[in-house]
């Protein structure tokens, strides 16, 4: 299929095409390294607040304590704890948000765990990388989204280009590969799974004539602590063999950036990279696979969500 035109010219976007956002507060999950520290960066970098949620507190402070050396000991960025695995510790973060915070410009869903090893449950009884990917992020974004609708903010779900990989669909029957695990399948599944996220939720916010936006993207091949932990030896290996071809995290941080802050966003789109088959290069609009936007296992999905996290989203 033929690519549209870059959107934003051959160069795509770049965070220069950000504008005034003094006075805006942001808030990251995954922030203390990789893609959600640059983006934290970039923009602290451009006068606005940041909260970040992360897991570790001792990596919490080190990028507190580097963002304080770059932009000030006054620097307007805090971090609460919140562990996506943990329903009970994103419940908690999400009220610590909400009391810390009169506006969200935006909440960026960057956190994510990648191609565990072994099959892990999560406390809450599902398989470890949906349970982090998609259901801690269902389960914040549905306590948040009120306060993001009432700043006419937006919701950011970064993706994976892991969706088109794989077996391609949402395996309805056996969500916690309770019959057969991969490390692979699982994220695929996970990463398709939050991504029908964010498109149903921008269909129902369009339905409701909501003012929030709701914005997908992917950070290509970039150079993160995702592959780090709980991760197969060999795929260790093949990662690093790999990295030398894998663009920045600076890079990578950017079409999540264009989603947050850029005025001309559309409805089912996908921004990321546009070039070595959407890994790297100029940041635009990429074809979404069909399985992406199918309505029906997206409503089924968010159904499922609902019923197994216990948050009823009022749309």
């Amino acid at each position: 299929m033929t690519k549209r035109p870059n959107p934003f010219g051959p160069d795509g976007w770049t965070p220069d095409r950000i504008g005034d956002i003094a006075g805006k507060t942001y808030v990251i999950t995954g922030a203390n390294s990789g893609v959600g520290f640059q983006a934290t960066r970039t923009l602290l970098g451009k006068g606005a607040a940041v909260v970040m949620l992360n897991r570790n507190p001792e990596k919490s402070d080190a990028a507190l304590t580097e963002l304080r050396q770059e932009f000030g000991a006054d620097a307007p960025v805090s971090c609460i704890r919140m562990d996506l695995a943990e329903l009970d510790s994103v419940r908690e973060a999400a009220a610590a948000v909400i009391e810390q915070t009169t506006s969200i410009d935006a909440l960026i869903c960057n956190a994510a765990i990648s191609q565990t090893a072994t099959r892990k449950l999560t406390v809450d009884g599902f398989e470890s990388q949906l349970g982090v990917n998609h259901m801690g992020h269902f389960v914040l974004s549905g306590l948040l989204h009120e306060r993001v609708e009432a700043s006419k903010g937006r919701m950011v779900m970064v993706g994976s280009n892991a969706y088109r990989m794989g077996k391609k669909k949402i395996f309805f029957d056996d969500l916690n590969s309770d019959e057969s695990y991969s490390p692979w399948h699982a994220y695929n599944q996970s990463k398709l799974a939050q991504m029908m996220f964010g498109y149903e939720l921008q269909r129902r916010v369009a339905a409701a004539g909501g003012d929030m936006v709701v914005q997908v993207c992917h950070p290509g091949a970039s150079k993160s602590n995702l592959i780090s932990g709980d991760v197969s030896t060999l795929n260790k290996i093949l990662i690093k063999l790999m990295l030398p071809f894998f663009q920045s995290a600076e890079r990578g941080a950017w079409p999540g950036l264009l989603c947050a802050t850029e005025a001309e966003v559309r409805n089912e789109r996908l921004y990321g990279p546009t070039k070595r088959a959407d890994t790297a290069g100029p940041v635009g609009e990429n074809t979404i696979a069909p399985h992406a936007l199918d309505r029906d296992a997206a409503a089924r999905l968010w159904e499922i969500s609902e019923a197994r996290t216990g948050v009823t989203w009022s749309l």
